[in-house]
């Protein structure tokens, strides 16, 4: 892919094929695949691509770490599907994430539950499924009391807890200071008593301190921290740990300069705290809790260019798609400065003729940018471009309805 410019270059996306020029899907040439599809735009994951990533996992993780995938990532009920066959759990953040991964076929017993407002009917339908519940307040041990004992079942229960470290360089922390999430390592203790003196069957801990971090240093640092504070609140707990949620963090490259993760590293570190678990906790299972790390490398992102014009010098190829569909990919989903995601002409990768051109899309905002100045293959009314690194956190976290604008379909190849 060209770079957009010539120090700072995106990391190769080698992923899908190239024939003729032409980018393929799941073995599926793009023209081939958008006309099957019928409409532009849409999103395409590749379910060879899914089944590689969790396999490379497989390999460089201990075989006693468990492989969760944290569905808010892509919630499309197909690719759940896919990996429920493919993990060893599901973890779901409300009810209506629950009814998919149980409609998908994932076992109860490994689906659990976080999000820091839960409503009390979600609670119930948690208790009734029998899921692992991640207690993030008080008021949620009084409420789980009294829903167990009227349900006749026990409520299975862990402590998600806001340690008292960040993930450094994570794209977003969800951990280390004051947050919304989860329990303050320190009111831990005492929220443990509450759930002995209520009947609750506590499991164990949940530490999720960031996520998109590319940083093998810093993921491992965070893993050592966690499995430390877990061994010290797990002297105050009402019975063994049987699991221990070490969170995520594992990211992608979007955007240039970025490098890939070195999860030898990663698979290493977790090798040695499942040695040292043994001894410490006998009785708990490691998890990883993953999301974009599995999904967000298999998707594309394919639009179809409407209109091509200069303003003022400048090239601007105007598609049918934009940031109602890929909010991420504009800028506007937590992006402090504006970085181009990885972009190409779909039809046209191969082509020798290259400009620098700005992708937007149709609505009547100037946050509608896909690309900014970016080099591309020269392109024409009716290419398609692509997106890359677009399988998690696309339409399900776009406005879709902003403008009136038609919805985008996605499709499993």
């Amino acid at each position: 892919m060209p770079p957009e410019r010539a120090e700072r270059v995106h990391a190769p996306m080698q992923q899908f094929a190239v024939r003729n020029g032409e980018l393929h899907v799941g073995d599926i040439a793009l023209t081939q695949l958008a006309a099957r599809v019928g409409q532009t735009p849409f999103y395409a994951y590749d379910r060879a691509l899914l089944h590689a990533r969790v396999h490379e996992l497989r390999r460089a993780l201990p075989a006693a770490v468990k492989l969760h995938y944290a569905m808010k990532a892509n919630p499309m009920p197909a690719l759940v599907a896919v990996m429920a066959d493919l993990v060893d759990g599901i973890d779901v953040a409300s009810a209506g994430e629950l009814k998919l991964a149980l409609d998908a076929g994932a076992n109860p017993a490994e689906v659990s539950f976080a999000g820091p407002g839960k409503r009390e009917t979600e609670l119930r339908q948690a208790v009734a499924a029998q899921v692992l519940i991640n207690i993030e307040s008080a008021r949620e041990v009084d409420l789980l009391e009294r829903i167990a004992a009227e349900q006749g079942l026990a409520a299975r229960v862990a402590v998600r807890v806001n340690p008292d470290f960040a993930l450094k360089g994570a794209g977003m922390k969800m951990g280390g200071g004051p947050q919304q999430f989860g329990v303050d390592a320190e009111q831990v203790p005492q929220l443990l008593t509450q759930i002995a003196r209520a009947g609750l069957a506590f499991e164990g801990f949940h530490l999720f301190a960031g996520s998109q971090n590319l940083q093998a240093q810093s993921i491992c640092a965070a893993q050592l921290q966690a499995y430390a504070l877990a061994l010290r609140l797990a002297q105050h707990a009402p019975s063994p740990v049987r699991s221990l949620n070490l969170g995520g963090g594992f990211g992608i490259p979007y955007f240039p300069g970025e490098q890939r993760l070195d999860l030898a590293r990663i698979g290493e570190n977790l090798a040695e705290l499942s040695l040292r678990a043994q001894h410490d906790l006998p009785q708990a299972e490691l998890v990883i809790e993953l999301g974009r790390y599995l999904v967000g490398e298999a998707g594309i992102y394919v639009t179809r260019i409407v209109d091509r014009k200069q303003s003022r010098g400048q090239v601007f190829l105007v598609c049918d798609g934009g940031l109602h569909h890929h909010l991420a990919a504009s800028g506007n989903f937590g992006q402090v400065i504006r970085k181009n995601y990885p972009v190409t002409i779909g039809n046209r990768i191969d082509s020798p003729l290259t400009e620098v051109a700005s992708v937007v899309g149709p609505l009547c905002t100037p946050l509608d940018l896909l690309a900014d100045q970016m080099t591309l293959p020269l392109a024409q009314a009716g290419d398609l471009v692509v997106v890359f690194q677009s399988g998690a956190y696309g339409p399900s976290a776009s406005p879709q309805t902003f403008l009136g604008h038609p919805p985008c379909v996605e499709v499993l190849v």
